[in-house]
């Protein structure tokens, strides 16, 4: 499970893979070109995304996919041992133990399935409700 939480919105992108392996996390970027890439005519917004330090970060691959995204995407590095730094790791302590807890799955389909559903609740919980600040009209 590779994932971007978004600064402003705090909606979370996540991207499911059946390994581990450098070469999935590389192929992560294309996940996000359509959320957080460029649009025409709209004003281009900078990405940055905070990679730790594991192997599956930082081999070549992992490494050279921003890069062609570099006009827009841009990768930080935090410190090792400072998941405080990191916000999204606050949303992956919450995911696993209150949206993912407690269940069993039979096979990856149905683990992915269930990622993403507990994904999209847990997305539904910390949205604002836009109707919270409206008066109700007599």
């Amino acid at each position: 499970m590779t994932g971007v939480l978004g600064w402003r919105d705090r909606r979370l992108i996540v991207a499911t893979s059946e390994t581990r392996r450098c070469a999935d996390f590389a192929a992560y970027p294309e996940d996000l070109d359509h959320p957080c890439g460029p649009k025409p005519g709209q004003p281009r917004n900078p990405v940055v995304i905070m990679q730790g330090k594991g192997p599956i970060h930082t081999g070549k691959a992992a490494r050279t996919a921003p890069a062609a995204r570099a006009h827009w995407l841009s990768v930080g590095w935090p410190p090792k041992y400072a998941p405080e730094l990191n916000d999204i790791e606050t949303v992956w302590r919450d995911l696993k133990a209150h949206h993912l807890a407690h269940q069993t799955v039979t096979d990856t389909d149905n683990l992915d399935r269930t990622i993403h559903e507990a994904v999209e609740a847990l997305s539904l919980e910390r949205k604002p409700n836009p109707l919270a600040n409206q008066r109700l009209s007599a």
